[in-house]
């Protein structure tokens, strides 16, 4: 299936001249309720959309409930589209007796890799984590506790059905706002080559390859906020554990200069990925 470079911002020109003040206002206001081409089409195309921005500011919020307990972690950072790389830090929530788990953890995002600092579990304060993402079972959308912003538009290339909702705003920008379902399996084939062994991964470690969708697009077909919802089987336990993973991008174009750790300022010992850090 093609793919849609971009998203037109209008669907076509509407000659007033000579119809009257209420023809005119009745053209404009069909023209915000009326979505851009083919839902399937717009969502498919939206990580093309991110790549020619270049780059943003991201917001991120993870949300896992299983056994009657909930867990939000949240992050905030830059990442560059064209160069697939991105930088978050991400904030554990606090304990019940609201005493802080652990001190935020940098998060670097990269094609096929996961840098961490201030990991914890032993390792030194000014070393890295590295995780090669390949290996997750769930190519790094949960694991990070922050699901790449690139990887989570790549989702929407699975886009299998979907429907427009209606016209609304996200933080100030004029936004339409689609509903859908995507495939793991099949956003991994058109992937970037950056998160096609990842999204792969996903698509068999997760309880179903099925991920529903809300996608919040401008009229740039920019994504302004995204929100899936991931299940997967915990381990220890049979019972799925719901995620809700939101993604909030803005200030396109700005300065996002993401600098990868030294092989000498990465941990060498052996630790444990801890999904979410649970």
């Amino acid at each position: 299936m093609a793919r849609m470079r971009g998203v037109v911002a209008g669907i076509g020109v509407v000659c007033c001249l000579g119809l009257g003040g209420v023809g005119c206002a009745r053209s404009d206001a069909l023209s915000q309720e009326v979505p851009v081409g083919d839902p399937v089409r717009v969502l498919r195309g939206a990580a093309d959309a991110l790549v020619d921005a270049g780059s943003s500011k991201a917001t991120t919020s993870l949300e896992m409930a299983t056994g009657g307990t909930r867990v939000t972690i949240r992050g905030e950072g830059v990442y560059d589209y064209r160069k697939r790389l991105g930088r978050l830090r991400v904030l554990l929530p606090r304990d019940p007796a609201g005493k802080v788990v652990r001190r935020p953890i940098t998060e670097l995002l990269a094609p096929g890799a996961l840098f961490m600092k201030n990991r914890g579990a032993g390792v030194p304060a000014d070393k890295w984590v590295r995780v090669d993402t390949g290996t997750l079972s769930d190519g790094n959308l949960v694991t990070g506790g922050a699901t790449d912003p690139f990887a989570a538009a790549e989702v929407l290339r699975g886009t299998r059905s979907a429907t427009f909702v209606e016209r609304t705003e996200v933080a100030g920008a004029k936004v339409r706002h689609y509903r859908g379902t995507a495939d793991l399996r099949h956003a991994s084939r058109d992937a970037s080559e950056a998160n096609r062994e990842a999204l792969g991964a996903a698509a068999k470690g997760f309880a179903t390859a099925r991920v529903p969708f809300d996608a919040y697009l401008d009229d740039e077909g920019r994504i302004r906020k995204l929100r899936h919802r991931f299940s997967f089987v915990n381990g220890r336990q049979d019972e799925p554990v719901a995620v809700a993973s939101t993604t909030l991008l803005y200030d396109f174009g700005v300065p996002a200069d993401v600098r990868l750790p030294e092989g000498e300022d990465i941990y060498a010992g052996r630790i444990a990925a801890e999904r979410g850090h649970e």
